[in-house]
């Protein structure tokens, strides 16, 4: 039981964000009104996606040094499970742009360096199918892993930055963070960004067991 704390603690996060992030009060700002809320979904989806995809990082850097095979399998799981966090990033997100910027894709430059980025990983997934050989796929995937997620810190983080942007803590825009979350909001989203970080652990975790017993019925 102690040993399944987080996963306990992972639900209750998410549950207290669901009821929290819609019943408490919100700052009344123009433009934003009540879609801030969004601030508590988006944003942890993206930095569950992120922590996964370090993770997998970390493991296929683990696997060039130790030729395991579990090494492996823990890092493409975390990309498959990173991937599935992407995708419910990117459509929050444009649901909410839907209603402050007034269309779900507006060719932002956060925007396109997220669908770049995106298209990275899809290619990723690409790879790892179009070889056969399990050695060699492992290891082509584990280099392409490594570049991949500095590549995406790049397109996400300072691409936009660097340019004209809508989206908050882009293109001199500030984050929520600095002025439009009050300790109401920050008692909902810091919870939030933990419950689901542990919620993608906890799905590449599973992804990981069923992975490892489909291998071991083929072995046998």
């Amino acid at each position: 039981m102690y040993q399944s704390w987080w996963k306990i603690a992972a639900v209750l996060l998410i549950f207290y964000t669901i009821i929290a992030g819609l019943l408490l009060p919100v700052p009344v700002l123009p433009i934003l009104h009540e879609t801030i809320r969004n601030v508590y979904f988006h944003v942890p989806m993206w930095m569950a996606m992120f922590v996964v995809f370090g993770i997998s990082v970390v493991y296929s850097i683990k696997y060039l040094s130790s030729g395991k095979e579990q090494d492996d399998l823990v890092a493409i799981e975390c990309v498959n499970t990173g991937v599935v966090f992407y995708i419910l990033g990117l459509l929050s997100g444009m649901l909410w742009a839907r209603f402050t910027w007034g269309e779900f894709w507006s060719n932002d430059p956060k925007q396109n360096s997220a669908a770049i980025a995106f298209l990275l990983y899809c290619a990723y997934l690409v790879l790892r199918n179009s070889i056969d050989e399990e050695q060699k796929r492992a290891r082509i995937s584990a280099i392409y892993n490594i570049f991949a997620f500095p590549v995406m810190v790049v397109l996400l983080f300072i691409l936009p930055r660097m340019t004209d942007s809508l989206h908050p803590g882009n293109g001199g825009n500030p984050a929520f963070g600095k002025y439009d979350m009050d300790n109401t909001m920050r008692a909902v989203f810091y919870p939030a960004c933990i419950g689901w970080i542990f919620i993608a652990i906890w799905i590449a975790t599973l992804r990981y067991r069923i992975r490892l017993i489909e291998n071991k019925k083929l072995s046998l």
